[in-house]
């Protein structure tokens, strides 16, 4: 159950960051974060967190054989 919570948040971190990203440098245009840097870095930020959540989700939830 939290190995596919992890994947979903991380899936949608990394959706999130991406728009963030490409509205902070300008090429998503139509909102107030369109050419605002703060946004690209956020969404940096954002993007990695995600990544590392479904590289958890991928690589934790995995069950080891009980003895």
């Amino acid at each position: 159950m939290l190995r596919r919570a992890s994947l979903i948040v991380g899936v949608l971190m990394i959706l999130i960051g991406g728009v963030w990203i490409l509205q902070g440098v300008g090429i998503l245009l139509g909102s107030f974060m369109s050419g605002q840097p703060f946004w690209s870095t956020t969404g940096t930020v954002v993007l990695v967190v995600g990544l590392a959540l479904c590289f958890l989700g991928l690589r934790g939830g995995r069950s080891r054989p009980s003895a």
